[in-house]
């Protein structure tokens, strides 16, 4: 019996030593998640990632819209990671590897893709939504096509004729998404690469003055922003990286949810949120939900 459990004290010891080093390779996401321990962070994306509109400001971004208080900054605190910051408000996916000009004539934003070296831990990626002008068809060519037809749907007709239909652009989106998510694993292959979707805005039933789309436009809009992040998950998938779901967490937090919303409504309020763009609240349910994905 004692040879026995000496055996099994013995046999158990490699188990406990490799307990240990896992245990030791995580750190906590500091709300009872634990990851990877991560050194180095990159994050790309446009403004809603940089945080257009929010207060803190970095002024070391230029006239990217940069805020302390957007999602790559909560995230990099929360894990204890270095973080390099290329997140711009209007980049595309193109600006991934082609410099993005900024319009006050100074020197264009770098290409993304240069900040993600081979010691990067992690890389996140918040781009798409204005590839094609997409986002500013949905939101702002919607919202304005409203006076024509308030109760109707003036958006759905013109962006679903020949001439200009929005429904085909999340597709092409998508094929943009994956290739720069490629390009990010190659530049970094030791990296986790994350792409992080986007928000609903748009409520499931009803209006509200916040948003004002003609009142046949909202499902038509609605449907937009899950055609995106449809696309977006089947990038993630055929890139080999994680996709981080929004939409679906965003349900009930929409422009239309009063102090529940998780985006700003149409007008831009200094010092909170730019018109349609996440509010702080917002910023920090998606640091929530990378950091959830990271703990996985």
């Amino acid at each position: 019996m004692r040879s026995r459990y000496r055996l099994r004290v013995r046999s158990a010891l490699p188990l406990l030593l490799v307990a240990a080093l896992i245990a030791s390779s995580c750190q906590s996401t500091g709300d009872g998640h634990d990851a990877p321990a991560i050194d180095h962070y990159v994050a790309l994306g446009d403004s809603f990632t940089s945080g257009a509109g929010l207060p803190q400001t970095r002024r070391d971004a230029g006239l990217c819209d940069q805020s302390s208080l957007n999602y790559p900054h909560l995230v990099a605190k929360a894990v204890g990671a270095q973080l390099t910051d290329v997140s711009c408000g209007g980049a595309t996916t193109e600006n991934g590897t082609q410099p993005q000009p900024r319009g006050d004539g100074s020197a264009p934003w770098p290409p993304q893709l240069d900040a993600v070296t081979e010691d990067a831990d992690l890389v996140t990626v918040g781009l798409g939504g204005n590839d094609f002008s997409w986002y500013l068809g949905v939101m702002f060519s919607c919202t304005s096509a409203a006076g024509l037809d308030p109760n109707g749907n003036p958006c759905e007709q013109q962006g679903t004729s020949p001439a200009s239909d929005i429904t085909a652009l999340p597709a092409q989106i998508g094929t943009r998404v994956e290739a720069l998510l490629t390009e990010a694993h190659r530049r970094a292959p030791d990296a986790r690469v994350l792409l992080v979707g986007y928000p609903q805005l748009v409520p499931a039933h009803g209006t509200c003055p916040e948003l004002p789309l003609a009142t046949g436009d909202y499902p038509f809009v609605r449907a937009q922003w899950a055609a995106l992040d449809d696309a977006m998950r089947r990038a993630a998938a055929a890139a080999g990286a994680t996709f981080v779901d929004v939409l679906g967490p965003s349900e009930g937090h929409d422009i239309c949810a009063g102090e529940d919303a998780w985006v700003n409504g149409a007008t831009t309020v200094p010092g909170v949120a730019a018109s349609y763009h996440p509010l702080a609240a917002g910023q920090a349910a998606v640091a929530e939900l990378v950091q959830r994905a990271l703990a996985e």
